[in-house]
């Protein structure tokens, strides 16, 4: 996360306005609904593990045990089923 120098970006007045309620602290303005982004979207983890339980799908379908799934992809065998049978 970038922190700003409120000075650079709010007005005098509003500026003034939020010090009245904090002064000297860190405040953290989420983004509007409209503009946010969903989990792992901008790290690419969406995508990656969109893909990783697909393979483990597919794996699957052609037979593979669940034990040895865990194995292979190091999550619990309750992590497995969750993802063939989810």
């Amino acid at each position: 996360m970038k922190y700003r120098k409120a000075s650079d970006v709010l007005p005098d007045e509003l500026l003034r306005e939020v010090q009245k309620y904090v002064s000297g602290e860190a405040l953290y303005f989420p983004r509007r609904q409209r503009e946010r982004r969903q989990w792992g979207e901008g790290t690419g983890a969406r995508v990656y593990y969109k893909e990783r339980n697909g393979e483990i799908r597919e794996k699957y379908a052609r037979g593979a045990a669940v034990e040895a799934l865990a194995d292979e992809y190091g999550l619990s065998v309750e992590s497995i089923r969750k993802i063939v049978y989810g």
